[in-house]
């Protein structure tokens, strides 16, 4: 078992080969497809993460909590029926969901997504998102017992057979039909996701655990309840957000095809490059949530403490370093990575978010591992208020441009609320 310093240290050098690889596959991907189909990709997105949040997101937090709590008072047998029940939640709600978005999948695609091309990707993302469960819960078991190998190898090797997959669906594709679609870059998903699953099963080796698990399922009920309703609401309006604004593009005056594009440009190409930095911020935010908790439940304040000052630090360098890069790189990065201006103008305004994301991301595990998850959810609402609010009333005046500018004040307003929390809480 590894510290949690070594653990995010040796997480952040697998994370950074896998991010490198996704970022490559993204790249590939925008040149092969276009920017429409990656708009369309992107308009499916979100309702995969909403299916997640239903399903999915509290349990996974309960998983890592529970699993670091029942380690750190010694009782392995209490950890491990903790994710044999959370797999077992995990379907039993995942079962309705996907059954009402199969049978919904042509409605959906033509009235909330608004484009019928989507459907199949719908249908698609219910085994995705079933394997997606069942990978994520074993990662985080990972993450709460503090053993990081695992769950950083499934990582790399989920990212190896996607790209795999869909250059081989692509090849498939042109072959026969002489075209592409959206469903190719669906099946890659569900390649990997498979992939992931095979290998964090084989890995994890439990014993039959013969107690009842209504004890621990009360327990993961109540602590995941407001966690999975809190991403329940906020992933309902970023859904809403992501399927505004190629409609509100239309309002300031691009077609259809237009606007897809644009939207896809901006999600599938730039925001990806500005996101690239953050494995750094990612890694260390999922061994800050197990550590911060372990630490609570040991009353270690000052450990805590230490663990805020030191990640408000390396946040801002790092978000600093990655604005001045993205400033003056950014558009050298949209014409050569991506084949588009459009791209790089998009990369050097998002830029000027770096340092509030990547603080904000890890001010928000600690908040979380601390159990203020009503906190971070307000924040999350508010910080979605503003970025909706740009798409409404912004969008059509100024275009897309206006609303980067919303993601700024979104993102800082998020980061300086948490900074807040944290502060009044010494």
């Amino acid at each position: 078992m590894l510290s949690a310093g070594k653990g995010a240290l040796f997480l952040t050098a697998l994370s950074a080969v896998s991010q490198v690889l996704g970022f490559f596959y993204r790249v590939v991907l925008s040149r092969l497809v276009g920017a429409e189909v990656m708009g369309l990709y992107q308009l499916i997105m979100p309702v995969c993460s909403v299916i997640m949040s239903l399903a999915a997101v509290g349990l996974t937090s309960a998983v890592s909590n529970l699993t670091s709590q029942h380690l750190a008072l010694g009782n392995r047998k209490a950890a491990d029926q903790t994710i044999t029940t959370c797999l077992k939640l995990f379907f039993l709600l995942l079962l309705p969901v996907g059954v009402v978005v199969i049978w919904g999948s042509d409605a959906i695609s033509v009235h909330l997504l608004g484009d019928a091309r989507t459907q199949l990707g719908l249908i698609l993302l219910i085994p995705c998102v079933a394997l997606m469960g069942v990978e994520n819960c074993h990662k985080h078991y990972f993450y709460g017992s503090g053993v990081v190998r695992p769950p950083a190898i499934v990582e790399l090797l989920e990212q190896f057979v996607r790209v795999a997959g869909v250059w081989l669906f692509f090849e498939i594709s042109m072959e026969k039909h002489g075209a592409i679609s959206l469903n190719l870059v669906m099946w890659g998903m569900v390649a990997g996701e498979l992939a992931a699953v095979l290998f964090s099963v084989s890995f994890l080796r439990r014993k039959k655990n013969q107690g009842s698990h209504l004890g621990a399922m009360r327990q993961i009920f109540f602590m995941s309840l407001p966690l999975s309703a809190n991403r329940v609401l906020v992933n309902i309006l970023q859904s809403m957000e992501a399927v505004m604004i190629p409609g509100q593009l239309r309002q300031f005056g691009y077609s259809t095809s237009e606007s897809l594009s644009v939207y896809g440009i901006l999600t599938g190409m730039a925001l990806p490059m500005v996101l690239f930095p953050s494995v750094l911020t990612n890694s260390v935010s999922v061994m800050l949530l197990p550590a911060i908790a372990e630490a609570q439940e040991k009353k270690e304040h000052g450990y805590i403490l230490t663990l805020i000052k030191r990640t408000c630090f390396y946040s801002l360098l790092l978000g600093f370093g990655c604005t001045m890069m993205f400033l003056f790189l950014g558009r050298w990065m949209g014409s050569f990575l991506f084949g588009n201006e459009l791209a790089g103008t998009f990369i050097v305004i998002l830029g000027w978010i770096c340092p509030f994301l990547y603080l904000s991301t890890t001010l928000h595990s600690i908040l979380n591992g601390l159990g203020k998850t009503t906190s971070t959810f307000f924040l999350n609402i508010m910080g979605l208020g503003i970025r909706i609010g740009f798409v409404l009333y912004v969008i059509p005046a100024a275009g897309i441009k206006g609303y980067l500018w919303g993601l700024l004040l979104s993102q800082s307003v998020m980061a300086s609320g948490a900074l807040f929390l944290l502060l009044r809480r010494k």
